[in-house]
C-alpha cells in the first residue's frame, strides 16, 4: 500500500498549524518565544540551573513548623529574560506547588523531577521578550527534604535537635525554595521566616525586623549584594545571639546554639578581627554584614561558607573560622562560573589559613606548602579537573589548590606585588563570577609572565613533580 499520500497530508496539516501559531498576534503580541533550557549543562550537575532568564531578586516568605517538619513558602522571583520566552524552568525538589503566577496571571505548571516548568498566560507574554523584566510568584508547601551529595554528605533542609538548618552546597537550596539553582546566576535576597515563639530564625545579610504576633515570631533578613543560591541559609533553633558593628560600619550578627554558646563565645568574638585581617590581604570586605552561626556538631556535620554568616558544626577553631570567612571573598563575592572552578574557592580559603598560621603562630607558609606537597591525597587528581561530582570537595581542591596560589606568589617574587594582585582579582570580579581561565589570564596579564608551565604542572598536572621547585 502506498503510504506517501497520508504522510504528505499530515505534513501539510502540521505546517499549516505551525504557520498559524507563529503568525498569530492576537494572543501573543507577536512574541515568538521558545522555552528556556532545563539545566545549564554544568560539568558535574548538568540539570542544575535553567536558561533563558537571569534572576535579579528573590523575596522568600517562609512559615516553618519545625516540630511538624512542615514549611509553607511564597517565593517572589524577579528576573530578566535573556531570550524571548514561551516557558521557563525553576529548580525545586519534593515540595508541592500550590499555585504559580507570572506577572499576576496564573501560569500552567508541570513537574518532572527537580524541574518545575512554568508556561505563562498568553496575555503577559510580551513581558517575557528578551531584555524584559518579569515577576513570578510560586506558593508551595510540604516537608522539605534532606538531600545526599555524590560524596555522601547531607544538604538541603536538615532537621536539628530544636529546629532546622538549610545548607545548599552544591544542590541543596532547591529543597526549600524554587529558583535558578546554579552559582552562575546571582541575585539579591529578602528572606522572612515565621517560626513558633521562642525560636530564632537566622539568615543572610542584615536583620531588618523581628515581630511577634500571637504564638509566632517573624524574622526579616535583607541581603542586598548578589548571592548564589547555594549560599543562602536559614537556621532555626534556640540561639544565643549577639549584635555589634565594626569600626568600618559592618554589622556583626552571631548566633550560637544555647548548648554550645558558652564554648563559642571567645572564638565568635574574634570575627571582627579575622575580617579586618583578611581585608588587609584580600581587599575591602565585600558585604554590609558579617557573623556566624554555630550549631551543635551532630546537627550540622560540616562548616559551610553561607554568605555573610558561615555555619559551623560546633565551636570552630581559629583556622576554620579564617577559612570560612575567607570564602566571603573567594566563593561568595567572587563566585565560580561552574562547579569545575571549585578550587578557586577552596584553594584561596586554604591559603588564607596558611597565611594566618604564619602571621599568628610563626610557622612559615613554605613549611605548610612542603607538608601539602608530601601529602599523597593532594595528588589524586588535578585541582582544576576533578574526575566526578563526588570529588569537587576532596583534598586536591583544597591542598593542591593552595599550592597553586603559593606557586603564583613565588612567580611574582614580591609580596607587595603578590597581595596587590590578589586584591586586584577580588576587585575585578567583586559580586560576580569567574572561571579558572579568567584567573590564569588575569595572573599572566598582571604579572606580564607566561606561566604555562606553572598551570600545566600544578593546576592541571596528573602526577606529583619530582621537585617542589
Amino acid at each position: 500500500m502506498d503510504q506517501r499520500t497520508p504522510v504528505r497530508r499530515t505534513a501539510r496539516v502540521a505546517a499549516l498549524v505551525l504557520l498559524m501559531l507563529t503568525t498569530s498576534t492576537s494572543c501573543t503580541g507577536g512574541v515568538e518565544g521558545t522555552p528556556g533550557t532545563a539545566g545549564l549543562r554544568d560539568p558535574y550537575f548538568p540539570k542544575l540551573g535553567n536558561g533563558g532568564y537571569d534572576v535579579t531578586h528573590y523575596d522568600l516568605a517562609l512559615d516553618v513548623d519545625p516540630a511538624a517538619h512542615r514549611l509553607r513558602g511564597t517565593a517572589t522571583i524577579t528576573a530578566r529574560a535573556t531570550q524571548d520566552l514561551s516557558a521557563f524552568d525553576l529548580d525545586l525538589v519534593g515540595l508541592t506547588v500550590d499555585s504559580a503566577t507570572v506577572e499576576g496571571r496564573p501560569a500552567a505548571v508541570h513537574r518532572a523531577g527537580q524541574e518545575l516548568t512554568l508556561r505563562p498566560d498568553a496575555e503577559v507574554m510580551s513581558r517575557l521578550r528578551k531584555g524584559g523584566t518579569f515577576r513570578t510568584v510560586v506558593r508551595y508547601s510540604g516537608s522539605p527534604r534532606t538531600l545526599t551529595d555524590p560524596d555522601g554528605s547531607e544538604e538541603g533542609w536538615l532537621r536539628t535537635a530544636d529546629g532546622s538548618v538549610a545548607l545548599g552546597e552544591p544542590t541543596g537550596s532547591m529543597a526549600w525554595f524554587p529558583g535558578n539553582n546554579h552559582p552562575s546566576d546571582k541575585a539579591s535576597y529578602d528572606i522572612a521566616v515565621t517560626v513558633p515563639e521562642g525560636l530564632t530564625a537566622v539568615s543572610n545579610g542584615e536583620l531588618t525586623s523581628r515581630r511577634t504576633s500571637g504564638t509566632t515570631t517573624t524574622f526579616r533578613w535583607h541581603a542586598p549584594e548578589p548571592m548564589a543560591s547555594y549560599l543562602a541559609t536559614v537556621a532555626i533553633g534556640r540561639f544565643d545571639t549577639k549584635t555589634s558593628t565594626t569600626p568600618d560600619g559592618i554589622e556583626v550578627f552571631t548566633a550560637a546554639d544555647t548548648t554550645v554558646a558558652a564554648d563559642s563565645a571567645r572564638i565568635l568574638a574574634r570575627v571582627p578581627e579575622v575580617v579586618k585581617w583578611e581585608a588587609q590581604r584580600f581587599g575591602p570586605y565585600p558585604f554590609s554584614a558579617t557573623g556566624a552561626v554555630v550549631e551543635r556538631e551532630e546537627d550540622a556535620g560540616y562548616a559551610l561558607e553561607t554568605q555573610t554568616r558561615p555555619v559551623f558544626p560546633g565551636p570552630p577553631d581559629a583556622g576554620l573560622l579564617v577559612h570560612e570567612m575567607a570564602h566571603q571573598w573567594f566563593g561568595d563575592s567572587v563566585t565560580p562560573v561552574s562547579w569545575r572552578d571549585m578550587w578557586l574557592n577552596e584553594g584561596f580559603a586554604t591559603y588564607a589559613e596558611w597565611l594566618w598560621e604564619a602571621d599568628k603562630e610563626g610557622r612559615p607558609v613554605q613549611d605548610l606548602f612542603d607538608a601539602a606537597f608530601e601529602d599523597d591525597d593532594n595528588w589524586a587528581f588535578p585541582p582544576a579537573d576533578p574526575p566526578t561530582a563526588a570529588d569537587i570537595s576532596q583534598a586536591p581542591v583544597y591542598g593542591r589548590g593552595a599550592m597553586v596560589i603559593h606557586k603564583v606568589r613565588q612567580a611574582v617574587d614580591d609580596d607587595r606585588r603578590f597581595f596587590a594582585l590578589i586584591r586586584g582579582w577580588t576587585k575585578a570580579h567583586r559580586h560576580g563570577n569567574a572561571s579558572t581561565a579568567d584567573f590564569t589570564a588575569y595572573v599572566e596579564k598582571t604579572t606580564g609572565q607566561d606561566l604555562t608551565e606553572l598551570w600545566d604542572t600544578w593546576l592541571y598536572g596528573r602526577s606529583r613533580p619530582a621537585s617542589k621547585g
